[in-house]
């Protein structure tokens, strides 16, 4: 087994209530919670960040495709946004990922791209049944 990151991404939280710190190669950044669930709002929450993955992931992956296919595409954006529902008594969480060009593509590159969105590593990871070890 090899680690995609020689040094792993270290989360971080002091006494202040759900004020998260999360550093990464050289990086850091803040996580909190919504003020409606009791944060201070003074960063995204982690339901934003698995979406904001998700987006970056896919615009990225749509940019080399539209750049090597070599079609006149400037700008890319991705509205993402999620959703729990039970089927057959079995929560479920639903992401929608909506594509928009600003500019008028064919039906034929748009379900290419479609097609390219849902193949972006982070889509893979998502939907793979990924599991999830816990050390102490």
């Amino acid at each position: 087994m090899e680690y995609l990151f020689e040094e792993p991404v270290v989360a971080t939280i002091g006494m202040v209530k759900y004020l998260c710190t999360v550093e990464w190669r050289g990086g850091k950044f803040i996580v909190d919670e919504p003020e409606k669930s009791g944060g201070k709002a003074l960063g995204p929450d982690p339901y934003t960040l698995l979406l904001s993955s998700l987006g970056s992931c896919t615009v990225a992956t749509l940019r080399m495709y539209i750049d090597r296919k070599g079609w006149d595409i400037p700008e890319i954006v991705v509205a993402l946004n999620m959703y729990h529902e039970i089927k057959d008594g079995i929560r479920v969480v639903v992401i929608d990922r909506n594509l928009k060009f600003l500019i008028p593509v064919t039906d034929e590159q748009r379900e290419r791209l479609m097609q390219i969105a849902k193949a972006c590593p982070v889509s893979r990871i998502l939907e793979s049944g990924t599991q999830i070890r816990t050390f102490a």
